[in-house]
């Protein structure tokens, strides 16, 4: 075993005057709010999301079902969570289609009176169609609705289109830190 460190960035932008796009998803597409009932669902598309991305290297629990499972009952028993910044986006483009899940985002309220957003992830066959930004947007309002003036949230280097996305709200990069995590070498 050994220790890898990957580089990740603090971000956060101010929302206080700023104009905030509406958070609107494509044909077909649909805002499913936060309750109770949806947290496992959450967390399988939390892990459909990640498994197969660096994150789930930087964090193993994202690359197991289980562990976003626990991931996803610690995020909604926290004192700060927020539901008015939790959701999925659901699809069914034809009547005869089965509804999918197909993305998800978790925010909360830090102790620093911050939101911050714990997870925004999108299944990747449906990446490419802004669903990322809706997200985001839709959590900067929830935020927004309950009074708070900034958020943040964490980014892997590696992750550059998550980056560019964050850049292209607004938010701005604070601080830069490293998350050691252990390895099995072969």
């Amino acid at each position: 075993m050994g220790l890898t460190y990957f580089k990740r960035y603090r971000m956060e932008i101010d929302l206080t005057g700023r104009e905030l796009p509406p958070a609107r998803l494509p044909e077909g597409y649909h805002w499913i709010e936060w309750a109770p009932e949806y947290r496992d669902i959450h967390a399988e598309t939390k892990y459909l999301s990640f498994r197969t991305e660096i994150d789930a290297n930087v964090f193993p629990c994202l690359g197991a079902l289980d562990g976003c499972l626990r991931l996803m009952t610690e995020i909604s028993r926290k004192t700060g969570f927020l539901p008015e910044a939790t959701w999925l986006i659901g699809c069914r483009f034809h009547a005869s289609d089965p509804f999918e899940y197909c993305g998800t985002i978790q925010g909360i309220r830090d102790r620093g009176g911050l939101g911050a957003i714990q997870n925004l992830g999108v299944v990747p066959e449906h990446r490419g169609r802004g669903l990322g930004t809706a997200l985001l947007v839709k959590a900067l309002h929830g935020f927004r609705q309950v009074g708070l003036r900034r958020a943040l949230l964490e980014a892997t280097a590696q992750n550059e289109a998550a980056i560019r996305l964050y850049e292209r709200l607004g938010f701005t990069k604070v601080r830069t830190v490293y998350k050691a995590v252990e390895v099995a070498y072969s």
